[in-house]
C-alpha cells in the first residue's frame, strides 16, 4: 500500500499536462484529489465521483480561500498540497510589461504562496506535504523565459525556506523541478515564440507522465528535491560552477 492511499490531496494545475497525469499517478495510489484549475470542461473529463472539482481562476484571493474552505468543509482535513498550476511568458526582460510581469508572479508565485498560508495550520495536524513545482529554470536563468525564470527561483527559495520551518512539525516539503518535459507550455505561454533550438529540443522532452510518476516516488519517499529528468542536474551543476561560461553559450546559440 502506498503512502499516500487515503490521503486527501489540494492539486492545482490538474486539467492538463502534468497536472492531468498527476491525477492519474495519485489516483492509482489511491489519494482523494481536489482537482483544481480554470479550465471545468477538461476537469470534469479526468475527474472521477470521489474527486472534489473546484474550478476557478487561481489569481483570485477569494477562490484561494474558497479551495481550501471547501475542501475542509467536505472531508475535514487537509494531507497534501500541490502547487503545479502556473504559466510560461516569452517576452524579454525589457520588453515584459508591468501588468504581464505581475501577472505571472500572481499566478506562479503568489498562488502557491497564499495556498501554503491557508494549508499550513491544516498539514502540521496530519504532519502532511507541500509540494511546489518550480521547473529547471529556477535552477537555471533562461534568457527566452527571463521573468517565468524569476517566478520560478522565487518559488524555489520559498521551497527551501518554508522546508526549514516545517521541518520540526513533521511536514514534508518538496521542490520540483522538471526539465523538457512534452505538455503544451509553449502553446499556452504569453509572448512571442520560443527560439528554433528550443521548439526542435522537445524531441528529448521526458513526457508528462514520466514527471507525474518521479513526483509521487519522490511524495511517497518524502524526498527534499525531485528533478527530472535526472540529467536536469548537469547543466545546474554547470551554470553554477562555470556561470560565465553558461551564459556565453545563451549567447552564441
Amino acid at each position: 500500500m502506498s503512502p499516500l492511499t487515503g490521503k486527501i490531496l489540494i492539486l492545482t494545475g490538474a486539467s492538463e499536462g502534468i497536472g492531468a497525469a498527476l491525477v492519474t499517478a495519485l489516483r492509482a495510489r489511491g489519494a482523494t484529489l481536489v482537482m483544481v484549475a480554470r479550465n471545468e470542461a477538461r476537469l470534469r473529463e479526468n475527474a472521477t465521483p470521489q474527486d472534489f472539482v473546484l474550478p476557478g481562476d487561481l489569481t483570485s484571493e477569494v477562490f484561494r480561500e474558497a479551495i481550501v474552505e471547501k475542501t475542509l468543509t467536505r472531508f475535514g482535513r487537509i494531507d497534501g498540497l500541490i502547487n503545479n498550476a502556473g504559466r510560461g511568458s516569452y517576452f524579454s526582460s525589457t520588453g515584459t510589461s508591468l501588468a504581464e510581469a505581475r501577472s505571472l508572479f500572481e499566478l506562479n508565485f503568489f498562488a502557491p504562496l497564499h495556498l501554503t498560508h491557508l494549508v499550513a495550520p491544516h498539514v502540521r495536524i496530519t504532519q502532511g506535504t507541500i509540494v511546489n513545482v518550480s521547473s529547471i529554470a529556477g535552477q537555471i536563468p533562461l534568457p527566452w523565459l527571463p521573468l517565468y525564470s524569476a517566478t520560478k527561483f522565487a518559488l524555489a527559495s520559498l521551497t527551501s525556506t518554508l522546508r526549514v520551518e516545517l521541518r520540526t512539525a513533521g511536514v514534508h516539503v518538496m521542490g520540483v523541478f522538471p526539465g523538457y518535459v512534452n505538455t503544451n507550455f509553449q502553446a499556452n505561454a504569453a509572448g512571442s515564440a520560443p527560439p528554433d533550438c528550443v521548439v526542435k529540443g522537445k524531441k528529448y522532452a521526458v513526457t508528462a507522465i514520466e514527471c507525474a510518476e518521479a513526483i509521487v516516488e519522490g511524495m511517497e519517499k518524502r524526498r527534499h528535491t525531485v528533478v527530472t529528468p535526472r540529467a536536469g542536474i548537469v547543466p545546474v551543476i554547470i551554470a553554477r560552477l562555470f556561470p560565465a561560461f553558461f551564459e556565453s553559450k545563451f549567447k552564441a546559440s
